[in-house]
């Protein structure tokens, strides 16, 4: 019997009379009809196709078994409701709040552009089609995804300006900014043990444990429920690590002690964060679904629990991204290593360039819209990878998020072209050559020559499929 996370007894769910429901390819709920019925987990085609017989039934797995929820207030779309409200509110703003358009020139452009902006994300939010997510509520991710698109304009409006004006625009959001940053490097002195020191014996290390630590920890965390490979995630780790030795030459704030480097970021926020998302992913994965109407359960805290559901995955999907099973995936992998890493540092030129203090909440910003949105384009690209489709397409959002890191890299080359271009250490090109030329004759005889015929590799790799027949 099965244990509803629904607030629902085994006895519940034999006498409810709800639907069950299967996912297609694309994440699109169907509900099960005469035709496409789910009984006893299984498909009625799945009986007389040969492939399911009643002795030995291929269930469904735990992720492919859904209660519909049926009808119900926050399912509906409720556009009259929504355009009366709209509606009395531009009537409000225009006519009563500010009814002949007192106040000054400036006052007047800033409250047009804020009334633009929240319009078209009302009427994206009602009229977007849903993406893949459905948690806390697709009206969140349509919001998410027209918030990505205001994101996309405001940088390509940018892009088309001179640094000086751009710098002068960030003002419009804090009159603080357009100012000058001090060079700050936090590699000055790297002595971990400091008995001299007035503030304490580790005091360098205290100094590094402020606000960016517990964000580095949970940015990780977050990722990790992003893109599900403890391997891949890893490897962005170290990636990133090395481009901030690389780099350092230019952004002096990339200068960091080894230690902090290795102990505080990547051993303990970026692994930490790392382990417990994968210890994350691995309970979602292995947890049942099960949804019922929050108002057809007949107890207090079988409601509580189910309400406390709603922001919780409606199913999940583990990421099999199988970047060693062939070229195409390897190939596709290592593209999303390169996006990844470069909208990381866009994030630090980005700071330099346009004069934003690194505490300032408009960074703080760009995270929150990147973080939701990057969540779904992972998940378009993953179906996009593993679609057997000739004529698939990538998702929306995904093309958004791309759309969004070109431009970004675009303004960092256009206005940041005295920073990009200070010479780069030899050594660390040297490097970067030796690391990508190793990569990319690794993949081709990987992908060419089969791991049997490997000489070195190929009598253990034999032997161990022998040992595993």
């Amino acid at each position: 019997m099965w244990t509803s996370s629904a607030g629902m007894s085994s006895d519940e769910l034999e006498r409810s009379p709800l639907r069950k429901v299967t996912m297609t390819g694309n994440g699109v709920r169907t509900p099960a009809t005469a035709d496409h019925n789910v009984v006893d987990g299984y498909l009625p085609e799945e009986r007389t196709s040969g492939k399911v017989t009643q002795n030995q039934p291929e269930r469904l797995s735990s992720n492919e078994r859904f209660w519909d929820e049926g009808d119900t207030f926050l399912t509906n779309a409720h556009t009259v409701t929504a355009l009366v409200i709209f509606v009395c509110v531009v009537c409000y703003e225009a006519l009563i709040k500010a009814p002949s358009g007192e106040g000054d020139a400036e006052s007047n452009h800033r409250q047009g552009i804020y009334a633009v902006i929240g319009v078209f994300l009302a009427v994206g939010t009602i009229n977007m089609p849903d993406g893949p997510f459905k948690r806390p509520h697709p009206y969140i991710w349509r919001l998410f995804f027209c918030i990505s698109i205001i994101y996309l304009l405001g940088l390509i409006y940018l892009l088309f300006q001179d640094v000086d004006t751009a710098r002068q625009l960030m003002t419009i959001y804090d009159p603080a900014l357009g100012k000058p940053l001090e060079e700050q490097t936090y590699a000055e002195n790297c002595s971990i043990y400091t008995p001299n020191n007035p503030h304490g014996s580790f005091a360098n290390f205290m100094e590094k444990m402020d606000v960016f630590v517990p964000s580095h920890f949970f940015g990780w965390y977050v990722k990790a429920l992003i893109i599900r490979d403890a391997w891949l995630l890893n490897i962005i780790s170290v990636g990133f690590e090395l481009l901030e030795y690389t780099f350092e030459c230019q952004l002096p704030n990339f200068g960091e002690c080894w230690w902090d480097h290795w102990l505080l970021d990547f051993l303990i926020c970026n692994g930490l964060g790392i382990y417990l998302g994968m210890k994350t992913c691995q309970y979602l994965s292995m947890k049942t679904y099960h949804w019922r109407n929050v108002w057809k359960i007949p107890s207090v805290r079988g409601k509580i629990k189910r309400a406390v559901g709603q922001f919780t995955p409606y199913n999940w999907t583990n990421f099999q991204w199988g970047y060693t099973q062939s070229f195409k995936r390897f190939m596709f992998v290592f593209i999303i290593i390169v996006l990844w890493l470069n909208q990381e540092m866009n994030t630090f030129y980005l700071k330099a360039i346009l004069w934003i203090p690194p505490n300032h909440y408009l960074n703080l910003y760009r995270l929150m819209i990147y973080a939701p949105i990057g969540a779904v384009g992972m998940r378009e690209m993953y179906h996009f990878l593993n679609s057997n489709d000739p004529n698939a397409i990538i998702g929306r959002q995904c093309w958004v998020v791309f759309a969004m890191l070109c431009v970004e890299t675009l303004i960092v080359i256009k206005f940041g072209w005295e920073i990009i271009t200070i010479p780069v250490p030899v050594h660390f090109k040297w490097g970067w050559v030796i690391f990508f030329t190793a990569i990319f004759i690794w993949a081709a005889w990987k992908f060419t020559v089969p791991f049997k015929d490997m000489p070195f590799i190929g009598p253990y790799y034999r032997r161990y499929i022998k040992k595993e027949k």
